[in-house]
């Protein structure tokens, strides 16, 4: 300990390194529950790569283990500190260092929270589109390592599709620069793609060159109730088979809705089985809701409500925005599902989730990015309570095999940290889990970056 705090202080200024084990404790884990997490033995608040370098550096001389993090808004333990291990906080490096709009790029430090950089490329008549629940907290570089999605994924994709370019301090302290910042590119192995996603297993990212969009009208959301969730799923189809493209389309189950309601008085319709929003940032949004509202109503909505204006569709989205935090005040735990499938088995994956709950006799809601197929299921139980906890795991794992059963993945989102990890050999099959392993040992061949995670 004495060594490894000596060699980091030769290249870091005092305030970058935190002891004092009261504090570190608080880096020790994300939001995710059910994960085990170590205590570090130091955390580096860097704010330069050349800090990063060198903690890197310094790691691999004495081989210590080293997790990246960033805000600690993840939902899979990816960020969860091993015992003794360097805790690489990025949250320091947070300047934005260009925007252009003849380009429509931003080059930015991973420390950059989402919101900010949405904010700072808005004034600018454009738009950086990935948006997770989590974004007016959440950091790119961590929307970069779980290659996070968002509500309008729908429409304008999920962060991989806007990650440009890299610069990643790798294990021994080498800085790579991958991608590219023009329109167009093509050169070599797509590494750029590789570290998307790679949860800090293969490199720390330290700078990211994004993609950028022109800011869309200000889009009108619509809310139609159903009876079932069937029927909601059939809309869901019925809107994407005829060609349309909303910036948005989400469904909350029954449960979700009184949750949400219960929690901010929302006013949302507590008799529905549930409510599906649709939004449309198109030049003539009301026209597009008049068509996905007859859709609705095709599929058995019970009333279809169109918001009049900007105010009433934010009120709608809040609605959305909250219900996690609102399934959260049911139980004292919650574990949150994040199970992607094709949108054709969707109905089947929110019926099977209600199924999985009364089986296991727990409360499970669900909330999804309904026109990626992408459920939340969130399992509310007592974690005081042994058994009911036992149960929650157990359901939680049977909500996993049922999105493999019908043609899905374990994480449309999410990641896989420490609380999928079992699942990813099953998803991925013996030959890509060997390929995959065998990645990660030419990128780390000590193994020191985030140990534990993925495999």
């Amino acid at each position: 300990m004495d060594d490894l705090l000596a060699q980091l202080r030769a290249g870091l200024p005092t305030e970058a390194l935190i002891t004092d084990p009261d504090i570190t404790a608080s880096y020790a884990h994300d939001m995710a529950g059910f994960c085990e997490a170590g205590m570090p033995a130091v955390v580096v608040l860097p704010r330069s790569v050349e800090q990063v370098q060198h903690v890197m550096r310094t790691a691999t001389a004495l081989r210590v283990p080293v997790v990246p993090q960033g805000a600690r808004t993840g939902l899979s333990g990816a960020a969860n500190a091993s015992d003794g291990c360097i805790v690489l906080s990025l949250t320091k490096m947070d300047r934005i260092l260009e925007i252009s709009a003849v380009d429509r790029i931003a080059v930015v430090e991973p420390g950059v929270i989402n919101a900010t950089l949405s904010r700072a490329v808005g004034e600018q008549g454009l738009c950086y589109p990935p948006d997770p629940s989590s974004w007016e907290t959440c950091t790119i570089g961590g929307n970069i390592g779980t290659a996070s999605g968002g509500l309008c994924c729908v429409k304008y994709g999920v962060t991989a599709e806007y990650v440009l370019g890299l610069d990643v301090v790798l294990a021994d302290g080498r800085l790579l620069t991958t991608g590219r910042r023009t329109a167009k590119g093509v050169a070599g192995y797509d590494l750029t793609r590789l570290f998307v996603g790679s949860e800090g297993s293969l490199g720390i990212v330290v700078k990211a060159v994004l993609a950028l969009k022109p800011r869309p009208p200000q889009q009108l959301v619509l809310a139609a109730e159903f009876g079932s969730a069937a029927a909601a799923c059939d809309a869901v189809c019925r809107i994407m088979e005829r060609g349309h493209t909303p910036s948005l389309l989400e469904i909350m189950d029954r449960t979700t809705v009184r949750a949400v309601n219960a929690m901010a008085n929302m006013g949302l319709p507590e008799t529905t089985e549930a409510l599906l929003l649709a939004a449309f940032d198109t030049p003539d949004p009301a026209a597009d809701l008049a068509a996905v509202g007859a859709l609705c109503t095709a599929s058995g909505a019970t009333e279809v409500v169109p918001a009049d204006d900007a105010a009433e569709s934010e009120l709608l989205l809040k609605a959305r925005r909250l219900a996690l935090p609102a399934l959260e005040t049911v139980r004292s735990a919650t574990m949150i599902d994040d199970v992607c499938v094709p949108r054709s088995q969707l109905g089947a994956m929110i019926d099977g989730t209600a199924a999985i709950a009364a089986k296991y006799d727990l409360t499970i809601g669900v909330c999804a990015h309904a026109g990626d197929g992408n459920t939340h299921p969130v399992v509310c139980f007592d974690q005081a309570d042994p058994d009911e906890s036992r149960r929650a795991r157990q359901s939680f794992d049977a909500i996993m095999a049922l999105g493999l059963e019908l043609g899905g993945t374990i994480t449309g989102e999410h990641g896989v940290g420490v609380l999928k990890k079992d699942w990813l050999s099953r998803e991925l099959g013996p030959v890509g889990l060997e390929l995959q392993r065998d990645i990660k040992r030419t990128f780390d061949p000590l193994g020191l970056l985030n140990p534990g995670k993925l495999f």
